[in-house]
């Protein structure tokens, strides 16, 4: 029987909720984050709810598997394709998936904003899974271990931009 790794990551900002909904919910700001990733190709689609409530994102990216172990790279190859899909259903959270097309790849769960004093924590819950028979355990926590990565890129770059680098 194969589990998922339970994975949680928490970023910090020092502005209130919706000032980093806004930064969330721009393209430009979701293109900066690639670009800061080192992602090799990128494709934002990014689509504002009509009442401002929330946003639905479809980030497609190509992404480099260097430094990745050769067990891994032999499932993914060179470089491998992520679909990341955020449905904010309000100012606060909503549902995340990240797929591999092909790939036995998938982590599904939530991201939310919570108030903290006069800052922000976005919190990040995810079920990562890896169907492949013996290796799944390893390669669903080096899959946790590179979105912890990503996530701690995403971070960096959202205390700039809220700080006013753009």
């Amino acid at each position: 029987m194969m589990c998922a790794v339970k994975f949680r990551h928490e970023l910090t900002y020092d502005a209130p909720p919706d000032e980093v909904f806004a930064m969330l919910a721009d393209p430009a700001f979701r293109a900066k984050v690639c670009d800061e990733q080192g992602v090799v190709s990128h494709d934002i689609d990014l689509s504002p709810a009509a009442d401002g409530t929330g946003f639905t994102l479809v980030s497609e990216q190509v992404q480099d598997t260097a430094g990745l172990p050769s067990i891994a790279k032999k499932i993914v190859g060179d470089t491998t394709k992520a679909v990341i899909e955020e449905q904010w259903s309000s100012r606060t959270g909503g549902t995340i998936s990240i797929t591999a097309p092909g790939k036995p790849t998938t982590a599904t769960g939530t991201v939310r904003l919570e108030a903290r004093g006069s800052g922000t924590t976005e919190v990040v819950e995810l079920d990562v899974k890896v169907k492949v028979p013996v290796i799944g355990g390893k390669l669903e926590a080096l899959m946790a271990d590179n979105i912890k990565a990503g996530l701690e890129v995403e971070q960096t770059t959202g205390t700039a931009w809220l700080g006013g680098q753009r």
